[in-house]
Order: C-alpha cells, then sequence, then structure tokens
C-alpha cells in the first residue's frame, strides 16, 4: 500500500492510503477520495484546477515536464513546490508525501 498525506483548503490533514498496483494520476486519487477539485481539463494539465503544493517529498517525485511547468507559470500563486496533481503518476514515489490542494473551484 501506498501512504501519503493530504491537507485540504480548510487546513484538514488526512491520510490517504491506496494499492501500490493502482493506474491512476494523483488528481483522478484526490477525486475518489471526494476532494473539491474541478479538473476541468480532464488531465491533460490545461486547466490548473489541479494544482497542489508538495509539502514534504518534492525531491521523491520526478520533474515537471514543459507543458505543467508553462501551466504552474500562470498561476499567481504558484511556487517552486506547485505541480499539478493530474501529472503525478500514483506510484511508490508518492510514499510519504504531503501535499496541499491549492487549485481553484471557480
Amino acid at each position: 500500500m501506498i501512504r501519503f498525506n493530504v491537507i485540504d483548503r480548510d487546513d484538514t490533514a488526512q491520510e490517504i492510503e491506496i494499492p501500490e498496483e493502482i493506474n491512476l494520476n494523483l488528481m483522478e486519487v484526490l477525486k475518489a477520495f471526494e476532494y473539491e477539485i474541478l479538473a476541468t481539463c480532464g488531465g491533460m494539465a490545461l486547466c490548473a484546477t489541479c494544482h497542489v503544493q508538495v509539502l514534504e517529498g518534492l525531491n521523491q517525485l520526478p520533474e515537471a515536464e514543459n507543458q505543467e511547468l508553462d501551466m504552474l507559470d500562470t498561476l499567481p500563486n504558484a511556487a517552486s513546490d506547485s505541480r499539478l496533481a493530474c501529472q503525478i503518476k500514483v506510484n511508490q514515489n508518492l510514499q510519504g508525501i504531503t501535499v496541499k490542494i491549492r487549485g481553484d473551484l471557480s
């Protein structure tokens, strides 16, 4: 099992536990756990409504690719630890990370 922590917009924290063999991205997992994420573009890195801040474990994740970086550059609240949840594949790299949901709901 893969375990990681999610902090919602209201600062509520929850540990998520998912099977290792699941073939989803982080955005899909967050939606499955009923977090409010618009995911307007369906995971294509075109809308940034799944913006998360990686508070712990950023170095465990693969580097963001150009399309993701370009979209993050459009966000006024993006920081060096910002990622798009739709671009983070669920695998052992997520073990122990902490993400805070930052995506827009409008």
